[in-house]
């Protein structure tokens, strides 16, 4: 057991560390914010630009956002950066598996970064050609059990939101689907829509009209709850497949080690506007649903999408191109 000297020298340290955070947060911030993010044009940057837009009057500052090369060099940068506050990542699921995708990543999702807040969730929607046989996830999943290795169904590149969502799909049902991979998103919708793949599983954004018309026929969405992007479906959890649940997840994050003060002004700032009217309506807009978790959710879900979704890599094999 430690002396009193010493305990009470202990003591006194740790207050000082807490005085000096609390001093920090009270200053914090006197200069621009930068949030470090995708390509211009990506979900993540204009994610990043209504954020920006959004909190630069509450925070009392300018929020720059700073588009760099999709992958993992966005999430190096910021893991390199000084714990200030002053250096924001915004970014997608591709933060935590991106160790499980490629080899010699240089981040570790969970020691390098201090979670924020999740900002956002995109869902797909898990669609089918008009031509296949089928009117719920149920008559789906019974059909590809019929029929093992004649179905498939479109995907962009390997790791992609629609790849692992068809994976997990395969996994969990104890089907045997084949990927189709396309260049493009775009690509792969205009393939489905003419029916030389027959399912995919498309984000909100891009379905557009296309069910509305009878182009492409939409069974279910793959969040875990009910989703207000599309309402009038019910989620491929409840539509027959248990705890089925992908989707895009867009995080707040700063480099590791940032004073816990200013990762609690942070989040309360941004939960509150996540909140609003207007930024529920931007990201609607966009195809995603605001989130706003406290700092200790994000963290479990990091950890949790880390086990859950990495071992779906491993099983099948990915590897991103």
């Amino acid at each position: 057991m430690w002396p009193p000297s010493t305990f009470i020298g202990m003591l006194s340290v740790g207050m000082m560390v807490l005085g000096a955070d609390a001093a920090h947060a009270q200053n914090y911030p006197n200069k621009p914010i930068r949030i470090v993010t995708a390509g211009v044009g990506s979900a993540g940057d204009v994610a990043s630009r209504v954020m920006a837009d959004g909190l630069a009057g509450s925070l009392g500052q300018k929020l720059v956002v700073d588009n760099r090369s999709s992958g993992v060099i966005p999430v190096e940068i910021v893991a390199k950066s000084p714990a200030d506050g002053y250096t924001l990542l915004l970014y997608g699921n591709v933060i935590w598996l991106s160790p499980y995708l490629q080899a010699n990543v240089s981040y570790d999702p969970v020691r390098d970064f201090s979670p924020i807040t999740l900002v956002a969730i995109s869902p797909n929607i898990l669609t089918v050609h008009p031509s296949l046989p089928v009117k719920s996830v149920r008559e789906l999943i019974a059909l590809a059990k019929a029929r093992p290795g004649e179905l498939n169904y479109e995907s962009g590149g390997a790791g992609s939101s629609s790849h692992l969502a068809g994976e997990l799909f395969k996994s969990m049902a104890g089907v045997n689907i084949v990927r189709i991979q396309y260049k493009s998103a775009g690509v792969a919708l205009s393939e489905l829509i003419g029916g030389q793949v027959q399912m995919g599983f498309v984000p909100v954004s891009e379905l557009g009209t296309h069910a509305k018309t009878g182009r492409l026929k939409a069974l279910a969405v793959t969040s875990l709850q009910p989703s207000t992007l599309y309402p009038t479906l019910a989620t491929v959890a409840a539509a027959g497949l248990p705890g089925y649940e992908t989707g895009s997840k867009f995080s707040l994050l700063a480099p590791a080690k940032t004073p816990e003060a200013i990762i609690t002004r942070l989040n309360q700032e941004v939960v509150k506007f996540l909140s609003s009217p207007e930024a529920k309506q931007r990201f609607f807009d966009i195809g995603a649903e605001t989130v706003g978790s406290s700092p200790e959710q994000l963290a479990a879900t990091i950890k949790s999408e880390m086990s859950r979704m990495g071992k779906v890599i491993q099983d099948a094999g990915i590897r991103s191109e």
